[in-house]
């Protein structure tokens, strides 16, 4: 069962993640806020709006009815884009707004989303504070490629080590697999209701993530590496959020869906799917479910899931094993994302918010695929069993890794 807030808890959350929000701002030098490190992506100027603007939409004016002053911004900063490839937007910096006006914008949202906030309903709410702190984690990345002259901030990552990694298969007997949600427990996205058993026959999966020196042997095969990686004179070395280091051969590598789909058939294996992925997870032994991989504990007492800003980087894949599942598979929470199998597709019995009616639906295309889990920038909240998150295949900024199965 989901843990479920008190209003003043979600309201307090909710205040508690501009703290997030305005700290990521932080990081970005005043003058590169018109750079757009991933060309699929807006600008850093649309998100410093987008999160205000959104909070605008979905609460001030749908919600309470209020009237705006700026509606020009309101629809400016309205929508995040998702381009099929060789659509990339052609906007230039001139079309935005300065950073003063966009920061006065927002100062004027909070204000008056602080005053009505005791009227505010508790999904559309709960819709605002989670929306931030998904673009949390999304911010990440696109910072991950701005240049680190542009940055405010100088980290390398420290050295963590982890157990020695014996990249075995693990056996998962045949049981049910509980996927998505009732209405009624919690909080949840459209795309999280219907919650149905699934029964998945016996099958193995690899006790960790695929790592960077097991993806480095496919590249020797002559792949193209992941985006993560550089090559400097014949050595590896890693992309991370403000540098590059030495290739870590023990963290999880990052990779599409479409990269981790012909590693797995490379090695004569496949990806897990959706059903597998919560079997190994969440399943036990005895045909029990738990709320995570290791139990009842919320992911805050086990150390992942907060937003500190101490930690920038993956760790090794099996530095970990507190929080290995019942079945002793590793890290299916935290430390990277992990592609499914499952394209992104609706429950049966699906229902699209109505206030929010393309949130899930537009991307049910068959281009894009569930991934399951949470990545080292992945706030607690949404470590929720039923969650699911998905990107097109061919997405390569995600830091999502994957693990292999076999029947």
């Amino acid at each position: 069962m989901d843990f479920k807030e008190t209003r003043k808890e979600v309201q307090r959350s909710f205040l508690s993640a501009r703290s997030y929000t305005d700290g990521f701002f932080s990081l970005i030098c005043p003058d590169s806020f018109y750079e757009r490190p991933v060309p699929e992506r807006h600008r850093f100027i649309f998100y410093l709006g987008h999160l205000e603007a959104f909070d605008w939409n979905m609460v001030c004016y749908e919600d309470l009815g209020l009237k705006s002053s700026q509606p020009e911004l309101d629809e400016l900063f309205a929508f995040g884009i998702d381009p099929p490839p060789g659509q990339l937007p052609q906007d230039r910096s001139s079309e935005w707004p300065s950073v003063p006006e966009v920061r006065q914008y927002n100062k004027e949202v909070r204000r008056i989303i602080d005053e009505n906030i005791k009227d505010i309903s508790e999904v559309k709410l709960q819709v605002a504070l989670e929306h931030r702190l998904m673009h949390f984690e999304t911010l990440t990345y696109i910072l991950h490629h701005l240049s680190n002259d542009q940055k405010t901030l100088s980290y390398l990552p420290k050295k963590l080590e982890g157990f020695s990694a014996n990249h075995s298969m693990i056996h998962i007997p045949g049981g049910f697999a509980t996927l998505g949600k009732n209405p009624g427990n919690g909080f949840g996205w459209d795309n999280e209701f219907g919650e149905h058993q699934v029964m998945v026959p016996p099958f193995a999966i690899e006790k960790y993530k695929v790592t960077n020196g097991q993806f480095l042997e496919f590249v020797k095969e002559g792949v193209n590496p992941p985006l993560f990686w550089v090559d400097r004179k014949g050595k590896w070395f890693c992309r991370t959020v403000f540098g590059e280091v030495p290739l870590p051969l023990d963290w999880p590598v990052y990779v599409t869906h479409q990269e981790a789909t012909a590693y797995a058939q490379w090695v004569r294996k496949y990806l897990p799917t959706e059903a597998q992925y919560h079997r190994a997870a969440y399943g036990t032994p005895d045909g029990r479910e738990r709320p995570y991989p290791w139990g009842t504990k919320p992911p805050s007492d086990m150390g992942i899931g907060e937003i500190d800003f101490r930690r920038w980087d993956p760790v090794p894949v099996s530095a970990t094993p507190e929080l290995d599942s019942a079945f002793n598979v590793s890290q299916l929470l935290g430390n990277g994302w992990e592609w499914t199998s499952t394209p992104f597709r609706p429950f049966e019995g699906f229902k699209p918010f109505s206030f929010y009616p393309r949130y899930s639906s537009r991307f049910f295309d068959d281009v894009h695929f569930v991934l399951k889990g949470a990545s080292w920038q992945t706030e607690s909240r949404l470590m929720r069993r039923s969650f699911r998150n998905w990107f097109r295949e061919t997405y390569p900024y995600v830091y999502a890794g994957f693990r292999c199965v076999e029947a």
